[in-house]
């Protein structure tokens, strides 16, 4: 007899959906964690004494509300700090946009633009609710899968046709576009389109010129499909994390932190467990990775245990990472030109342009880093005092670009990228080094050995169209089950992708808990 039902490999928001999921249709579940708490991505992290900042993930915007339900995460701890938080684009003058909701305002916007505006949030709230019912199950079968999956197809087709003649054609006409093209065709404004385009190659190797730029645009605005905004989880992203935890435990799994997995084990050609970092060695029915596609086929599997097609596959898996984390912790709350107290408690962008933005990519396609980077603000303490000693605050910035290898390295170019990101800061909020009490930067590197995540991609796998749905993270693993008979991916390298939804773990664990394997 095994010692467990499925073994969960990652602690993560995947992998903690997964294990609940499992627990409550009654299979005896382990979590095993590297890192000494659970969360992975979605974590907090303390970067100087009483100041805590978002470890990497810094806003939710996509979590299903029935998924809440379901796990009962409201009743589990999570708390939200600020619900409908709007989204500001920074100018350096002052003369800032705002998007909130269908809505868009600002000095200088024409009303041609509001209204284009408000049509393009009307055609993404269409097609994300097209693409929020194929997120919620696995990916179809094209040629193969019965007469279950010939419905499945069928229904498909339907729903795109019930979308309306043109509202249909212009998804197909714009799917595999560039989103700089899509957005300079529908708006005058310079910053509006910045804005837009940097949403467009959030988390990306990708330029807003980059083709499938149009696909990544739709895949970060899913949660406009059940009206959702940006919101910020109080007590960080660790009170998300926290509440997974709880929700796993009160369904009956069994969670273990600072349980690095050394490598998964295999009987005869099945899974049968997994040997720890300590020398443990803990036996399973089944396997479910949260972690990247990579390193569980790769590093703890071992691409000589499967097939040559399946190895080559693995070994073509794109996942560049062009993000880094920016982190100050602020000796009082830094003042940006033109906005008062309420608005620094907003999602703040530095994306002047789409000139800009595909600027700020050209560094990392030569392994180097953006001087004059996009960035995504959040100064989290506004909204959560917690989170810094009293008068202070925390600055989270997420960066683009910024290359996995830099000239000359991270560790000896780390002050300079610091100092040339605060002369970035510094256009928008005069002042602020001034405040600073202390800095961090993560790199892709950085976050790679921190968070046990592959070239530090907050994806697994880069998001593109010819690695989603039925060819992600490739085909013969784009269901959740690999090919080696017991072993499942569960993490954002599986359909439908990355963001903080849940989805992934909650489509594997149906796929388990209807196999044998998952018995």
């Amino acid at each position: 007899m095994t010692d467990y039902d499925v073994i969960v490999i990652g602690a993560g928001h995947n992998g903690l959906v997964c294990a609940t999921r499992l627990a409550q249709r009654g299979r005896r579940v382990l979590v095993l964690e590297a890192n000494e708490v659970p969360g992975g991505l979605a974590n907090n992290r303390e970067i100087a004494p009483g100041y805590i900042a978002p470890g990497c993930a810094q806003w939710l915007t996509q979590l299903p509300p029935a998924l809440v339900k379901d796990l009962q995460l409201e009743q589990h701890g999570m708390e939200i700090a600020a619900a409908g938080v709007a989204t500001v684009g920074l100018d350096p003058g002052g003369n800032h946009l705002v998007l909130d909701g269908d809505q868009a305002a600002g000095p200088g916007l024409s009303g041609e633009d509001e209204a284009a505006y408000a049509e393009l949030r009307r055609w993404l709230r269409k097609v994300t609710r097209l693409l929020f019912r194929l997120s919620q199950r696995p990916p179809p079968h094209l040629v193969e899968g019965g007469f279950r999956e010939t419905l499945r197809l069928a229904d498909l087709g339907l729903r795109l046709r019930m979308m309306g003649r043109h509202d249909m054609s212009e998804l197909l006409r714009q799917a595999l576009n560039n989103s700089y093209d899509l957005l300079e065709e529908r708006f005058e404004h310079p910053l509006l389109k910045g804005m837009l385009a940097l949403e467009a190659v959030q988390g990306t190797h990708f330029g807003p010129r980059s083709p499938n730029t149009v696909y990544t645009l739709l895949q970060r605005q899913l949660g406009v499909a059940w009206g959702a905004g940006v919101s910020q989880v109080r007590g960080g992203m660790a009170g998300l994390a926290q509440a997974l935890h709880r929700a796993a435990e009160k369904a009956g799994a069994e969670i273990r932190c600072s349980a690095r997995v050394a490598q998964i084990t295999m009987k005869g050609d099945r899974i049968s467990g997994v040997t720890l970092a300590s020398g443990e060695q803990i036996s399973a029915a089944c396997i479910a990775s949260s972690i990247d596609p990579v390193a569980t086929l790769q590093q703890l599997l071992g691409l000589q245990r499967v097939e040559t097609g399946t190895a080559r596959r693995v070994a073509q898996i794109r996942q560049k990472s062009g993000t880094a984390k920016l982190h100050l912790a602020l000796s009082g709350l830094p003042q940006f030109s033109g906005l008062d107290d309420t608005g620094l408690g907003q999602r703040l962008l530095i994306a002047p342009d789409m000139d800009y933005v595909e600027r700020a990519f050209n560094p990392v396609k030569y392994n180097d880093y953006a001087r004059e980077p996009t960035m995504d603000i959040s100064i989290p303490s506004v909204n959560d005092p917690q989170l810094a000693p009293a008068g202070h605050h925390v600055l989270s910035a997420i960066v683009h670009h910024a290359a996995y290898d830099i000239p000359g390295g991270w560790a000896a170019s780390r002050e300079q990228v610091i100092d040339d990101w605060l002369s970035c800061l510094e256009r928008y909020a005069p002042g602020i080094r001034t405040l600073v009490v202390a800095a961090e930067v993560l790199s892709p590197a950085d976050i790679e050995r921190e968070y046990h995540v592959t070239r530090g991609h907050w994806d697994h796998v880069e998001p593109s169209l010819d690695q989603a749905l039925m060819m992600r993270p490739f085909p013969g693993a784009s269901r959740y089950a690999t090919p080696v008979e017991g072993l499942y991916l569960c993490g954002a390298g599986s359909h439908p992708g990355g963001g903080l939804n849940g989805l992934a773990g909650a489509n594997a664990a149906d796929v388990i808990a209807r196999s044998e394997t998952g018995r």
